[in-house]
C-alpha cells in the first residue's frame, strides 16, 4: 500500500468514496497541519461548481479549476466565541441557502468501550469529566463531523496516539449526538 497522496490536477486529494467523506477528509487533513490542542474550527460545505459559476474570483483564489470533479468545498468560519457551550454556540447558527453542509472540528478525551461499566454512579459532569480526564484508557482524538442539508453524515476520527492519515477511521454514525447537532443547525 502506497502512502503517497492521490492526485488531481497536482492537487492532493483524500482518496474517499463520496464528496462528503472527501470534504471531511480534507477538513481533517487541513486540521492535523495545525497540530493539537486548539479550540472548535467550524466550516461551511458549498457545492464546487454552484462556487465556481456563482463567484469566479473566489473560486479562483481558493484554487478551485473548471475541470475539476464535483465536490464539497470548505470554508472555515469565524473562530468559534471563547467561553460559548458548543451546544449554545451550534443554537446560533443560520446558513444562507449556498450552504449545502457543515463541518465542525474538535478535540476530546474518548473512552474504549466496555470503560462505561466502571463509570461513578451518581456523579456531577464535573465528576465524569475528571474521571475521563484520569481513566487509564483514556484517547485523544480529533473528531471532524460532517452533515449536509440532505441529512447525509460523516466523521473522520484522529486518535492523538496514532495521528497518520491512513490510521483516520470514518464512518457517518462514529459520534451521532454531534452530527445530529450539526444537523440542526439548518433546521
Amino acid at each position: 500500500m502506497s502512502d503517497a497522496p492521490n492526485t488531481v490536477g497536482g492537487d492532493a486529494r483524500p482518496p474517499a468514496a463520496t464528496p462528503l467523506t472527501r470534504a471531511a477528509l480534507e477538513i481533517d487533513e487541513y486540521a492535523s497541519g495545525l497540530g493539537w490542542d486548539l479550540p472548535a474550527r467550524l466550516f461551511a460545505l458549498v457545492d464546487s461548481a454552484q462556487l465556481r459559476r456563482s463567484d469566479p474570483k473566489l473560486a479562483s483564489k481558493l484554487g478551485l479549476e473548471e475541470d475539476e470533479a464535483a465536490g464539497l468545498t470548505p470554508i472555515e468560519q469565524d473562530e468559534l466565541p471563547a467561553g460559548m457551550e458548543l451546544d449554545k454556540f451550534l443554537g446560533t447558527i443560520a446558513w444562507p441557502d449556498m450552504v449545502v453542509g457543515c463541518a465542525l472540528v474538535v478535540e476530546r478525551l474518548m473512552l474504549p468501550p466496555g470503560a462505561e461499566q466502571t463509570r461513578p454512579k451518581n456523579a456531577t459532569e464535573a465528576q465524569l469529566a475528571d474521571w475521563v480526564a484520569n481513566h487509564p484508557a483514556r484517547e485523544e482524538v480529533r473528531i471532524t463531523a460532517a452533515v449536509l442539508r440532505d441529512g447525509k453524515k460523516e466523521t473522520a476520527l484522529r486518535l492523538r496516539s496514532k495521528d497518520i492519515a491512513r490510521e483516520v477511521l470514518t464512518g457517518p454514525d462514529l459520534v451521532p449526538g454531534l452530527t445530529e447537532a450539526l444537523l440542526a443547525t439548518f433546521a
